[in-house]
Formats: C-alpha cells, structure tokens, sequence
C-alpha cells in the first residue's frame, strides 16, 4: 500500500516510516522539514496548505495523521486551531478528494480533564472529554472533523482515532525528555510528594500499534494508549537517578512553593518575552494524576513488543549514558 504519514519527520512518524518500509509498504512522510532518516521518502508540504496537501495524497490508501502544534507554549493560542483542526480539514480534503478510505489519527490525552473521572484507574474512552488548555481543545475539535467524515460513509470508511499519553524514546525532545535531562544533569526539583502517577508510552509500541490499527474493519474506533503499568512521579524520578547511580529522588520543594513559583515565572515571561522550564501549567502538570484507562486497547490482539521499564531503559542509556553531553 501507498501510506502518508503527516508529521512524518518527526518523532513518532520516524519510528513508524521504520516498521512500514520494513513490512515493504511505500511510505509518503509528509512534513514541513524532510526527514533526516529517510530523505528519499519525504514530501515537505505544510498541513496548513490545502491545496500543496490534497497534490501530496495523490494515490495514497491510507493516511496517518501525526502533524500538529503540541507544544504547551505555543504562541499566539490560535496556532493550535489553524495547525491541528486546519490541518485535520485539509486532511479530510485530500481524503475526499482522492477516494482515501482510511485514516488513522493520532489525538491526545489533554482531552480529558486534569482530574480523571474515575481516579483508581483514569479516564477511560466512555468517558466525557473535558480538555483543560487549548492544545487539548484543538485535538478535540479535530476529532469532531474526522467523526464527521466517518460517519458519512460508514460502511466503506475507515477512521481509528488513538488518544496518546506523553511518548517517550531515544531521540525524543518532548517533556519526557526535558525531564530526564533535568534530573540528570542535577539540576532538576522534585516538586510535591511524588505520589502522582502518571500514565506513558515507549516509542516502540506506539508505533507497533499504529501498524496494528491497520487491521482493524472499517468503522470508527476509538482508544486510549498508554504502557501499563503506570508509575508514580517519585519512582520515575528514583528510576532515572538510580539508572545514573544516585540514590532516592534528590532536592523536594513542596507543591504550593513550587505553584508560586511558576506562577512568577510566568509573570516574567509575559513582560520579557522570554521562555522559562518552569510555568505555573507546567508544575501543575507534573504533580496532577495524569492518568488513562488503556483497557480497550490492551483487550484486542496487540501485544506490546517491550516492557516500559525496557523502553525508559534503552532511552536512559541512547540519550544519557551514551552521551554524557546530555547529562549535564
């Protein structure tokens, strides 16, 4: 099959293109810069651009949506409107435009509340979203386009949208990344007690069940993705310093010092334009339960090729014991 990847330079596109070329399909990666790994695959078109998108798709059979603003400092808030539910229109476009059946789009978590409906096993997929900041908001919104577009076909469609919790990896620099650099470079405050947990995903299997989506029937389907089981914020923490030789979770500041001090921050941000580590929606995200109920997808046939202690493993040891320049 010919399959598009938007976003396909990136991230989770790269780790994806690796296991769709391998399984010998001819892959489109579709992105705003070209893809280092994959040069000879790459389409480099702006998901904001209608008509260079719906010219990129042609004599594609499936689309893997990945391209959006996800950032949680993206400035001005409309970036994450015009990029994710722009981009998700464009896309649906090129769909019709060409007769494209499938689509396969990844949404997010941030759909949810903060403060998960049920808080023993987290948010599940029958649950109501109530996204609490604007990158939340857009993908939501997104997800109403593809609906839309699913359901007016719903015999002949395809459309399988898989909310993601923070994926992590060699060759990440999303917030898990960010973390990891902190606490091992030293510099990194443990913020609050550390008994919040938190629901993530390794590369590996997020990219192995978006290949997996494939063979679902048509229809709309829907999922939460995290690797189970989740860990607490203390335990990663211990996990990490324990990886490097440290011992416990080092320096702790109590939750409302630290609240304060974000909230300064970005104060300061405001009036000097500069960009800060630390926010006032940045500490509350790291001490809130961020957690989501993965049971539907845990349920069908996938089996995660690794564990997540396996994929926080092979990351520490690519990004930080391999390269001692990341740890400082």
């Amino acid at each position: 099959m010919k399959i598009a990847i938007t976003g396909g330079a990136g991230f989770i596109g790269t780790q994806l293109a690796d296991i769709l070329i391998k399984d010998g399909h001819d892959v489109a990666l579709i992105d705003i810069v070209p893809s280092s790994k994959y040069p000879d695959h790459s389409v480099i078109v702006d998901v904001t651009d209608k008509h260079a998108l719906v010219a990129a798709m042609a004599g594609v059979d499936v689309i893997y949506h990945l391209a959006a603003e996800h950032r949680d400092d993206v400035s001005p808030v409309s970036k994450y409107y015009n990029v994710n539910v722009g981009g998700a229109r464009n896309v649906i476009a090129a769909a019709m435009a060409h007769d494209i059946q499938t689509i396969i789009f990844t949404s997010s978590v941030a759909v949810y509340p903060l403060e998960p409906e049920d808080e023993a096993r987290g948010a599940a997929e029958i649950h109501a979203p109530a996204p609490f900041n604007n990158y939340g908001q857009s993908k939501l919104d997104s997800e109403v386009v593809f609906l839309k577009w699913a359901n007016e076909d719903k015999i002949n469609r395809k459309l399988v949208t898989i909310r993601l919790v923070a994926t992590f990896g060699a060759g990440n620099r999303g917030n898990i990344y960010t973390l990891m650099k902190q606490i091992t470079s030293g510099k990194f405050i443990m913020i609050g007690d550390g008994q919040n947990n938190k629901s993530i995903a390794y590369v590996a299997n997020v990219s192995a069940f978006l290949k997996y989506t494939l063979t679902l029937k048509n229809g709309s389907h829907l999922y939460n993705y995290a690797d189970k089981p989740d860990l607490k914020m203390g335990d990663f923490v211990k996990y990490v310093r324990n990886a490097l030789g440290r011992e416990g979770e080092g320096f702790k500041l109590p939750y409302l010092l630290g609240i304060t001090g974000g909230a300064v921050f970005d104060v300061v941000a405001n009036i000097t334009g500069q960009k800060f580590p630390i926010s006032k929606i940045r500490v509350q995200k790291f001490c809130a339960n961020t957690i989501v109920n993965a049971d539907k997808a845990h349920a069908t046939e996938f089996t995660p090729p690794f564990t997540l202690q396996q994929g926080l493993q092979d990351m520490i040891e690519a990004e930080f014991k391999n390269n001692p320049k990341n740890a400082t």
